[in-house]
């Protein structure tokens, strides 16, 4: 104790000292920079002689922390550097700042997505923008300035593109809603602030309750087997894409409606019973097209419909994720990945004695799982190992606090039945079995989860994948959150998998097994969505596909399944796994393994780039000649990937 009271009245002598220095620079009125230099001086002082008084008294304690994460290297101190913070000044930034602060304004106004009146304002919003930013210099700009303006352009090119293909949408489903209209109007009156005649609008309702019960009678007609008129007969996916419409047109209604009731007892006096009436023919019309026509028992919500969105859509898709491939060619690429997996999976059975039969050696696979109340235990130690890796390795700079801050949940029952899987980031989530799943639920869940599946996981979700991802792009290029895409984020964790094959971080044949059923299942998702969305495949076709050619369990195969086409998603998220994870080994392969650049310096430039196409990113690393009128033509996996 008086040793370390000795100590401590040293350091406040000391620092007293350098305070003093640091003040006669102010009064001698010394450069900024030479304060700043004075101040850091005193503060890095201060702090590594009591932390390390400190760690005295706790040696113990920092030395199994040490041992645990991992010590920090060269590049990974934990103390900031302030030379090392996002100062990139991008002609751009302060446009696309202003742009999203303008559109979040519209979109907050504009809530009701089926409105032509919200259509007709957002295509005056894009197109006015894309007349600002085509007034100004491209050629003066930096290259970050010429990257963000091609990614702003790109941006606001897919968002008009987006609202065209909304309309046909909407036009599909005009004949199923043909109230629709009049619903959005009410709402859009409302928003301007515009008085309400009640009785005009008691007669607009009442009228519309009889339309709504009028078509929803000549759909049933149209069900009959002797009904030979055309005039109303959806197909499912139509039919589907209306009842949710119609769901989201009552809550509209009822909004309307309650923004006035009460606080004006005229309107509710007129209003009151129109307004039930409309609201009662909703619920009844939406129950006819779920039960009628999508065959969906009441309550159902475990039928998988999802709503295709045709090859024009698609095309539309990847010209702004920057891919200059067609579906077809994607397919084609995703083939030849299965293939190559398909061969590896045969070797390692080989290994494990199980001949060319892998899917046996998968099934021995997934039998090797921990029992309940382990798993929590088994992804600490895994994504200890991974950090470890990647340290010993110097293929990334993993900052103190991106090591310290990472936490883990453990997933419910219900969460499971879209993710059977981990999901990850600052938090990773983990799927396992709860004491209320059934006997069978359990152990798909086990298998599932089994220690080589996520030996295989566990890095992808939080370091070097997406928790780092989180961690970096909260700090640099922050304005370019505006162009978020798949194909960096999970084309970036998926990209870790393949340099870790590589790198041979599996160590036993069930290892590459485990790194090689994601692969597989990565290359599935491809064949499987895109086909689902040229409608070449139905849900169950894609279930299959995963059980038979991939060997999910069924009930997470169904999960996965269920997920991607739910809505939650966009049409090329699954797309984007493998192939973003292409291009930026195709990436790697420019800079890396020509010498251009170490593997620490490429994936620290990567993730400061933040999440945007990455064809973007390669433009920047590769410092390449940027033209205002530049077309995605980079063919990161040859030219004809079909061959």
């Amino acid at each position: 104790m008086k040793r370390d009271r000795q100590a401590q009245t040293k350091v406040y002598a000391t620092s007293g000292r350098q305070c003093s220095q640091l003040m006669r620079f102010v009064r001698m009125g010394k450069s900024r920079l030479l304060v700043i230099n004075a101040l850091i001086a005193v503060v890095v002082f201060e702090s590594g002689v009591v932390l390390g008084t400190s760690a005295r008294a706790n040696t113990e304690r920092e030395q199994r922390l040490l041992s645990a994460e991992g010590k920090a290297k060269k590049g990974n101190d934990p103390l900031p550097e302030l030379n090392d913070t996002d100062s990139q000044q991008s002609e751009m930034r302060a446009a696309i700042e202003r742009y999203v602060a303008d559109r979040g304004s519209l979109a907050r106004f504009y809530t009701v997505e089926a409105s032509s009146t919200r259509q007709s304002r957002l295509k005056q919003f894009y197109s006015d923008w894309l007349a600002t930013i085509g007034r100004l210099n491209f050629d003066s700009m930096s290259q970050d300035g010429r990257v963000d303006y091609l990614l702003f352009k790109n941006h606001l090119d897919h968002e008009l593109r987006q609202l065209e293909i909304q309309s046909k949408a909407l036009a599909e489903i005009a004949s199923l809603v043909p109230f629709a209209q009049t619903i959005t109007n009410l709402e859009d009156s409302r928003r301007r602030m515009e008085a309400v005649d009640s009785p005009k609008t008691a007669t607009l309702l009442t009228r519309m309750a009889r339309q709504i019960d009028e078509t929803s009678k000549a759909v049933e007609t149209s069900l009959k087997p002797d009904n030979k008129s055309e005039a109303i007969k959806p197909k499912r996916t139509v039919a589907n894409r209306s009842v949710a419409a119609i769901v989201g047109l009552r809550g509209t209604l009822r909004n309307w409606f309650g923004f006035h009731n009460g606080y004006d007892p005229v309107f509710t006096w007129w209003v009151g019973e129109p307004y039930k009436a409309v609201d009662q023919a909703l619920e009844k019309y939406a129950a006819l097209l779920r039960e009628k026509v999508l065959g969906l028992k009441p309550g159902d919500t475990m039928e998988i419909i999802g709503d295709p969105i045709g090859r024009e859509a698609l095309m539309s898709e990847l010209a702004y994720e920057m891919i200059p491939y067609t579906p077809e060619e994607l397919i084609a690429i995703a083939n030849k990945e299965y293939a190559w997996c398909e061969a590896e999976m045969k070797r390692a059975s080989r290994d494990l004695g199980y001949g060319d039969d892998w899917m046996k050696a998968l099934e021995h696979v997934k039998t090797l799982y921990v029992e309940p109340g382990k798993q929590p235990e088994l992804i600490r130690e895994l994504a200890l190992e991974a950090i470890k890796f990647v340290d010993d390795n110097d293929l990334v700079t993993v900052p103190q606090l991106a090591r310290d801050t990472w936490r883990m949940e453990m997933m419910t029952p219900e969460r499971q039945l879209v993710s059977p899987f981990f999901l990850g980031g600052e938090t990773i989530q983990v799927s396992y079995p709860t004491n209320t799943m059934g006997h069978e639920a359990k152990m798909m869940s086990m298998r599932g989860n089994n220690i080589h599946f996520s030996r295989a996981t566990v890095f992808h979700e939080l370091i070097p994948g997406h928790h780092l991802q989180g961690f970096m792009t909260a700090r640099y290029r922050t304005y370019r959150s505006l162009f978020t895409t798949p194909f960096w984020g999970e084309g970036g964790a998926l990209y870790w998998e393949m340099l870790l094959w590589d790198m041979n971080f599996a160590k036993s044949p069930e290892n590459r097994i485990g790194m090689l059923f994601w692969r597989m299942h990565r290359s599935a998702r491809i064949v499987f969505s895109l086909s689902f969305h040229l409608e070449k495949m139905t849900p169950q076709e894609c279930i299959d596909l995963l059980v038979k050619r991939v060997g999910h369990e069924v009930d997470n195969a169904t999960a996965e399944v269920r997920r991607s086409f739910g809505g939650a998603y966009g049409p090329l998220y699954q797309c984007a796994y493998l192939l973003g994870g292409l291009q930026l080994r195709a990436l790697r392969r420019e800079l890396v393994d020509t010498g251009k650049m170490t593997n620490r310096a490429f994936h620290d430039a990567v993730l400061k780039e933040n999440r945007i196409p990455i064809e973007m990113v390669r433009a920047s690393l590769g410092k390449q000649k940027l033209m205002r009128e530049f077309v995605s033509n980079w063919k990161f996996y040859g030219p004809n990937p079909g061959q």
